[in-house]
């Protein structure tokens, strides 16, 4: 059976249309490779490229994005709301069907090596590809972003695991990327009617499994876990429509999905005065997180959840507030349905 792996790149670019497109026509030029959805942030500054195909077409596909973005976008000059410290800030694998990730990781640190001896580009491998313990969160690893590269890279507990190591001109241009192999993620934005990025902060804290770094009656810094595992999260303004919104990664979406960041939102919000009006999906989703949505609202309100699969859709885009910024379509957002239109 044919094996499929997904690519989602992060590219540090997210208003000029010219060079995105021209990035896009790379990922179209391999024979295999399906590019099934362009997201773009105007104040992010950042697009989201989903594209899938067999193994050995995608690391095509996603090396020669990495080199045309390389060339289009200087790094010492980027400005953006989202955290990044690459024109390729983050390149994902994700198994689909018929491949483990244990082969995904092989993969990943193939496109890494590829990357770095052909283009001179640096980076990390990260989640299931890394190669050491400390360097599997995304987050940590990205931390001091572009602008304090030259400085961690120094450091012996932050050596590039692939492509140069030492501060150079390929650096100060492109920055780094991260490359890695994890499951499938799910990026879900909540907006509030505000504009206070401290009041997004505070709920962010209170829900991603992190949580927040506190000083207790000793004086002593603690770490206070929030309440839900696998999802991380922060605060920030979207200059695009002038609110505030908590900006989720859900890497685990069958232990904790959207229905479940929505509801834990809300309460929080309830407690410190906002309100969420609703939220946003970047990139695709599986059907089974909209499914499950629905009926988790259906129950609540006491309600059947014996329905089509339409209807439940329909639910789940209403109750989640899907709509509240920009039009979602199913057809365009649910992956499932958007490989079999492809």
């Amino acid at each position: 059976m044919k094996q499929l792996i997904e690519c989602v790149p992060n590219i540090s670019e997210g208003n000029d249309l010219e060079k995105i497109q021209e990035i896009a026509h790379v990922v179209r030029s391999v024979k295999g490779v399906q590019l099934l959805n362009i997201d773009s942030g105007n104040a992010a500054n950042r697009t989201v490229f989903t594209f899938v195909g067999e193994p050995e077409n995608v690391v095509e596909a996603a090396f020669l994005l990495i080199k045309k973005a390389s060339e289009l976008i200087d790094m010492s000059i980027q400005k953006g709301t989202h955290p990044r410290f690459g024109a390729t800030d983050v390149c994902p694998l994700i198994p689909i069907a018929n491949i483990s990730m244990e082969k995904t990781v092989k993969y990943a640190h193939k496109l890494g090596e590829k990357v770095g001896k052909e283009l001179g580009i640096s980076g990390y491998f990260y989640e299931f590809a890394a190669v050491e313990e400390q360097k599997k969160n995304l987050a940590s690893i990205r931390s001091g972003e572009y602008e304090g590269l030259q400085e961690k890279i120094k450091k012996n507990n932050w050596q590039l695991d692939f492509g140069p190591k030492k501060f150079n001109k390929q650096i100060r241009k492109s920055g780094i990327t991260a490359i890695g192999a994890r499951n499938f993620l799910i990026a879900y934005n909540l907006n509030l009617n505000s504009t206070s990025v401290k009041l997004a902060s505070q709920i962010a804290s209170k829900i991603r499994e992190s949580g927040s770094l506190v000083t207790n009656e000793n004086g002593e810094t603690v770490r206070i876990l929030g309440k839900l595992k696998a999802v991380k999260a922060i605060g920030w303004f979207l200059e695009d429509f002038g609110i505030a919104q908590v900006s989720c990664n859900l890497t685990n979406f069958q232990l904790n999905s959207m229905h479940q960041v929505f509801d834990e939102a809300i309460k929080i919000g309830n407690e410190i005065g906002v309100k969420i009006t609703g939220s946003e999906l970047i990139g695709l989703l599986p059907l089974q997180a909209m499914i499950t949505a629905a009926d988790f609202f259906l129950t609540v309100e006491n309600k059947s959840t014996s329905i089509t699969e339409d209807e439940k859709i329909k639910i789940a885009i209403e109750k989640l507030g899907l709509n509240d910024i920009k039009p979602f379509h199913p057809k365009e957002r649910i992956i499932e349905y958007v490989m079999k239109n492809e």
